[in-house]
This record gives structure tokens, sequence and C-alpha cells, in this order.
């Protein structure tokens, strides 16, 4: 047989089974065969792969980061009322329970007791930065401040070595300290005053303004992070099918900000900070915005044209 012929057969082969199996990937999903029930466990294999994936990639991608010192005991304290917040109601902690969500997820999230024994603070912090998809583990990075996420590894230093006792202490003393602060950047913002000219829509109806390097990147990757993708179709950002809100493609062409607004950087500002006081019964809601991603949305939005 000659090489051109060996060639083409080979060639035919691949092709065949490739177009078999792309067929096969097609029936399987249109067809409805799999099932995407949460009561249904994913296979062991597919659980492991999944897994093994996972840590790689945090591990590849956390190589380069430096961790701060973690022994202060502040950090801890203030990171054990923000584990209390916001890691409980899913992963559970010593003697507490998870929550009927985080129960209910699938895959489970695992517990953290025992986290500092498997990953380097570098890789706990990415993974609450970053969050991980398909897991329901969310991004905390546009929810809590930078030094928070720190914290909460700092404590997680600590959770190996407590027992549920012990753990309750930590979270008196850290819920009896005056130096420990709320749990994310909950700090309400003054809303301005609205009118009708851009211009004199001013800041001084606002907290004083803190001067950010807009990221038209970033401000794209907060639209996703705030779940604006669930009610709008976002041209660049991914969701789903189902949208309630307008879509958004050619925003940076539109005149009017949901009708009561001139569309302006600023003021797009300050409809996404502050919706509910500028067009009260609005059917979108107040999300939390803070000011730096609100400033990066609106440059993202500026660019749909």
């Amino acid at each position: 047989m000659s090489k051109a012929k060996m060639f083409l057969i080979v060639v035919a082969t691949t092709g065949g089974l490739a177009l078999a199996a792309l067929l096969g990937g097609a029936v399987v999903i249109y067809g409805g065969l799999y099932d995407v029930a949460a009561t249904r466990q994913h296979w062991q294999i597919t659980h492991s792969a999944l897994e093994v994936a996972m840590r790689q990639s945090v591990r590849l991608r956390a190589r380069h980061i430096e961790a701060p010192p973690l022994a202060d005991e502040r950090m801890a304290l203030r990171g054990a009322a923000c584990f209390r917040d916001k890691c409980v109601q899913c992963h559970g902690a010593p003697g507490v329970a998870q929550s009927d969500i985080g129960l209910g997820l699938q895959p489970q999230p695992g517990p953290l007791v025992d986290a500092k024994l498997h990953w380097q603070p570098r890789e706990l912090y990415w993974v609450v930065r970053h969050g991980l998809k398909m897991t329901g583990m969310p991004a905390w990075e546009y929810r809590l401040a930078d030094g928070e996420i720190w914290d909460v590894v700092a404590f997680m230093q600590r959770l190996p070595e407590l027992s549920a006792p012990q753990y309750a202490q930590w979270q008196e003393r850290a819920s009896a300290t005056a130096a420990v602060p709320a749990c994310g950047r909950g700090q309400a913002v003054p809303a301005p005053v609205v009118t009708a000219e851009p211009a004199r829509a001013s800041a001084s109806a606002t907290a004083p303004a803190v001067a950010f390097a807009v990221n038209v990147e970033r401000g794209r990757q907060a639209l996703h992070q705030y779940a604006c993708a669930s009610c709008h179709s976002i041209p660049g950002v991914t969701g789903p099918a189902a949208y309630v809100g307008p879509p958004l493609d050619g925003f940076g062409k539109r005149e009017i900000i949901a009708g009561v607004l001139p569309n302006s950087p600023d003021n797009l500002e300050r409809w996404l900070v502050h919706t509910q006081s500028i067009k009260p019964g609005t059917a979108m809601p107040e999300l939390g915005v803070a000011p730096r991603d609100a400033r990066d949305m609106a440059a993202f939005l500026a660019t749909l044209r």
C-alpha cells in the first residue's frame, strides 16, 4: 500500500471518528439525555477529573502571588468574622453545619477546616478572589476588599487547630471586638442630586470622588460579576438566553439612560450605584456596585456602538 493511500485512510478514519463524536454529542445534548438535576451525583471519575483540573489550574495561576505575613491575630479575627458571614453557609465550620444552600449544591462544597493542609496561602487567596466556574464558588473580588480576602486566608491558617468550642470562642471574640468591621464593601454612598443636564449633576451632591484609572476590560468582567447578563443581553458578556431587561447593544449611542438621565459616563455611574434613588420603583435593583466598578462598567458600556 502506498504512503499516499495510507495517509488518505488515516485522514478518512480520523474524520469519521470526529464526525461520529460530534453526532453523538449532539444526540446527548439535544436529546436531553444528560441529567442536569442537582439530586444526581457526578460519576466519581467525573468528580475526580474535575478536582484534578481545578487544583492544577489554581496552582498555575497563583504561582506568582506573594502572600503577606499572616500571623497577626487581628487579621485572623477580622477573617473569622468574614468567614462566618461569607463562607460557613456553604462550607460549614467546626461544629457548624452548612446551610440548606450549601447542602443542596452539586458538586458539594468541601470543608475548609483542613484547607491549609492542601493549599498554599497564595492558592487560597486566588480561589477566594476569583472563584471557581461551575461549582457555585463565587468570585469575591468585587465584594471583598483585597485585605479582607487575606484576612480570611489568615483565619483559615488557624482552622485545622480549632475544635468546635474553640471556633465558637473565636467568633465570640470577633463579635465583641470593636476593631472588627462589617465584612464587605457595604458602606453606603450618598445618593446624588439628579438633574436633566449631565454637566449639572455635580459631584458636589455626592461623596468626595476618588480618582480611578478607567479599565474597560475590568468593566466587562464587573458586568458579569454583578450578574447584569442575567437580565440583559450584553455583547461580550456571557449570560443566559432569558432577558427581562432591555438589550444593551449599542448602549454607547443612546441619548437617555432608563428614560430619565442624559447618557454620560458620570450619569451612568450614578445610575449603576443609586438606581432606586434615581428612578424609584424601577424593576432594576441596587446591587451594591462599588464606585470604581461602576466607573469601569460605564466605560465598557460606552464602547458598545
